[in-house]
């Protein structure tokens, strides 16, 4: 499982002209999953985002977490983090989860985000989406487990 997290001022997914997910402060996760990841995966992915200390205190430092900002997270299921582009210029998907299984992992990173207390707000799997957001930093951070 890998997450692309960027903290964010504001974000918002479209599909087919629609918003179908928007926070005004917070993280975007750009969310992929691989062959043998599981639950296991998504409790400690999700504890780790948590209690990600990536917002600045008082003093301008990186020390508060999501939770401590009040915060809001938009999920967004991305299988092109697992591009494989070792050979020739066209990537290769197969490190990538097929999308059934992908998509159950999905609905369950989002549900056990949303258990948090935290709100979560999530693109559409499988649809073309567009983002419209600002990166406040910019900050963007990798997780892989």
């Amino acid at each position: 499982m890998k997450v692309v997290i960027q903290r964010a001022k504001r974000a918002k997914c479209i599909v087919n002209e629609k918003t179908t997910g928007k926070i005004e402060y917070g993280l975007l996760l750009l969310v992929g999953f691989t062959k043998g990841d599981s639950a296991e995966n998504i409790k400690k992915m999700v504890d780790k985002i948590i209690k990600l200390r990536i917002f600045s205190d008082e003093v301008g430092k990186m020390n508060l977490n999501i939770k401590q900002v009040g915060g809001q997270i938009l999920s967004i299921s991305q299988f092109t983090l697992y591009a494989n582009t070792n050979k020739g210029n066209r990537p290769s998907f197969e490190y990538a989860l097929d999308s059934p299984t992908a998509s159950i992992l999905y609905d369950e990173f989002n549900r056990e985000l949303g258990q948090t207390g935290i709100i979560v707000e999530q693109g559409i799997f499988g649809a073309d989406m567009k983002l419209d957001f600002i990166n406040d930093g910019p900050i963007t951070i990798t997780l892989e487990f």
